[in-house]
């Protein structure tokens, strides 16, 4: 009995340093991978930081699915927890009883974890990709299985047939952890997450400091291109940075990201997730025939493939799965690896653009107009405040301070939105705020041109709109436009323009409850009308303003019937990133789905908070509920 003990000891021992050898061989080759990328600014102190961005940015996002948050952790948990153990007793050849049974104890708390990932695997959601994924449960069941042999076994009872078994077990989930995650498979997301989290592209989504107004702001302004040092965007996965590699591996292919996706809701050629798999396959090289989960809608499995020095489009990727993306960040929202698929596709968009001049649809007059009239419209920009001349607004002139800089941006233009534009003024007038507008001088601020990957004109039209503001005195912004407050509050700042700016929704919210202003409150049984409040991705996923909407229509008395999709988790109206410029063809419209949505909780109006919403969800052919700009309900709360 005791030789036996000691060849299972010894053999054990050995397996676990032949793991690691595997293990970092494995490892070195896909780092060599990683490396390939363009050089980027990361710190090694990140290491660091892996238990904290693991336990709480990372877990934060998974606790969203219960099931899945206490399946990974018993698994995960329990998995490591005993590798460690492993590491310690047999690793450093102590063979101690205590520990063994230490390691049987966490081995069946993993083994719980394991059967709660295979019932989830017996019917699987849509989203889930299969082939190798559908059977690492029962890879991980046996390593669970070795070790809980190994740890709650009696060596009395062991045969030379059982302690084989044993070591076979733990050889299959070994290389299931070590070598066969180095290769490629399923478990590669365990490694590359962990140095993911590290080295995050965006190193900002795990600071704390990031505030604005007292709020956590999201940290989602693009990274500028130095065009002056030739940097074109992405055109080959080398062309990527080292660590967005690295994020792409870190892919657990949970499909939250597609189940997410307006565009592949839609039909339209684009999956998250599968975009995030062709990175990889480009990375490594091959070809996406052997992707285990769907494909983009239209496009079937089998016809692109890539490697490193390819260019991605069109082997690796179409055009149309680039250009379907509305940069709704719906898919960065709901990643448990906190992977950046926006970033990825703009930075291919601007290979495009830069290099090509290859901007599909109406993308490139608007392009045009944007670089020679400063509207995307091509408008004279003499005439974006005409629907004021009544209200009498006044324009800012320098030397003049005034509290508040009004901007309306590009919906000023527009005939609908001039209704809630006025009734934004009739606010703002009847709370005697001190503000002007720029009038004439207000020129698109380039947030559709960097959506579409043209770099150099959204550049341009920063330094030109952050010289015009320079020239006057205000304290703040206040703009009905997402997308201008996006724009100026996160993106203009990393070219020396930095302002205090304030979506309408927030600054009216603040009016009402500081008592400037007293609308007529709808009484406690209300109306018999339901209203809906629909989420911009700008306003919300991008800056994270879902709750001063909601105050303000619960002070006007409007009980909300919330859509299914909501707050941060909203469903996009099909109106960002240039989307309606590109016009990519899909088996039914955004708009369209999201009014689904709404006719869902029998919701008679809809409201609205951005330009963009207002035209999409106006769009919809048929009966539909009434869209509605909250500035409008609020303006007709005062009147009354």
């Amino acid at each position: 009995m005791g030789a036996l003990a000691s060849s299972l000891n010894h053999a054990i021992t050995v397996l676990f340093w032949l793991s690691v050898a595997g293990l970092s061989a494995g490892l070195a080759r896909r780092a060599a991978l990683w490396r390939a990328g363009r050089d980027a600014s990361v710190s090694w102190l990140g290491l660091l930081a892996i238990p904290k961005r693991y336990f709480v940015d990372l877990h934060h996002v998974v606790a969203r699915d219960p099931y899945i948050a206490r399946t990974h952790v018993a698994a995960a948990g329990g998995a490591i927890a005993a590798m460690a153990l492993v590491a310690v007793n047999y690793g450093l050849m102590l063979y101690a009883s205590a520990l063994d049974k230490a390691i049987g104890l966490f081995a069946l708390v993993m083994l719980a974890g394991v059967l709660f990932v295979w019932h989830r695997r017996r019917t699987p959601p849509a989203r889930l990709s299969r082939g190798a994924w559908m059977r690492l449960p029962w890879m991980l069941a046996a390593f669970a299985l070795g070790l809980l042999a190994l740890g709650l076994l009696p060596l009395q009872l062991m045969s030379g047939l059982s302690a084989l078994v044993t070591v076979l077990l733990l050889g299959l989930g070994a290389w299931t952890l070590t070598v066969g995650a180095a290769r490629g498979g399923p478990m590669k997301h365990a490694l590359a997450g962990l140095l993911h989290l590290a080295f995050h592209p965006r190193q900002e989504r795990f600071k704390q400091d990031f505030t604005h107004d007292g709020k956590r702001t999201p940290v989602t302004a693009l990274k500028p291109l130095k065009l002056e040092q030739g940097e074109l965007g992405v055109g080959k996965p080398v062309e990527f940075r080292w660590n967005q590699l690295l994020g792409f591996d870190a892919c657990v292919q949970c499909g939250k990201c597609e189940a997410a996706c307006p565009a592949f809701a839609a039909g339209q050629p684009l999956n998250p997730k599968k975009l995030i798999q062709d990175m990889v396959t480009g990375m490594a090289g091959g070809s996406d025939a052997d992707f285990a989960g769907s494909p983009y809608p239209g496009i079937p499995l089998g016809k692109h493939q890539g490697r490193p020095l390819d260019a991605i489009v069109p082997g690796l990727v179409s055009p149309e799965t680039l250009w379907s993306c509305t940069t709704c960040r719906a898919c960065v929202q709901e990643c448990p690896m906190l992977i950046e698929h926006v970033d990825a596709i703009v930075d291919m968009r601007r290979h495009q653009a830069l290099q090509f001049g290859e901007v599909p649809g109406k993308g490139p007059e608007v392009l045009a107009n944007l670089r020679e009239t400063g509207s995307a419209g091509g408008f004279d920009l003499g005439v974006r405040y005409n629907w004021a001349i009544d209200l009498g607004v006044r324009q800012i002139v320098p030397g003049q301070a005034v509290d508040v800089l009004l901007m309306v941006g590009e919906g000023g233009f527009d005939m609908r939105y001039q209704r809630s534009l006025r009734a934004l003024v009739k606010v703002l007038q009847a709370a005697d705020v001190d503000f002007a507008v720029l009038g004439s001088l207000e020129t698109d601020t380039g947030d559709v041109a960097r959506r579409l990957g043209d770099e150099a004109t959204f550049q341009g039209m920063a330094q030109h709109m952050i010289a015009q503001l320079s020239a006057f005195t205000f304290k703040r912004i206040v703009t009905a436009d997402p997308h201008v407050m996006h724009c100026l509050r996160n993106e203009y700042p990393a070219f020396g323009g930095r302002y205090e700016v304030f979506h309408h929704t927030t600054f009216m919210a603040a009016l009402v409850s500081s008592g400037k202003i007293k609308p007529r409150v709808e009484p406690a049984a209300g109306s018999d009308q339901r209203f809906t409040y629909h989420d911009p991705c700008y306003l919300g996923r991008y800056n994270g303003e879902i709750e001063a909407p909601r105050e303000l229509l619960k002070m006007l008395g409007l009980p909300l019937h919330e859509m299914e999709r909501n707050g941060m988790r909203g469903r996009c109206c099909g109106g960002g990133g240039g989307a309606p410029l590109t016009d990519i063809p899909g088996k039914q419209r955004i708009p369209d789905i999201r009014i689904h949505d709404a006719r869902a909780v029998r919701a008679d109006t809809v409201v609205v908070a951005c330009p963009n919403c207002t035209a999409m969800l106006e769009g919809v052919v048929g009966p539909r509920p009434e869209v509605r700009d909250i500035a409008e309900l609020l303006a007709a709360a005062l009147e009354n």
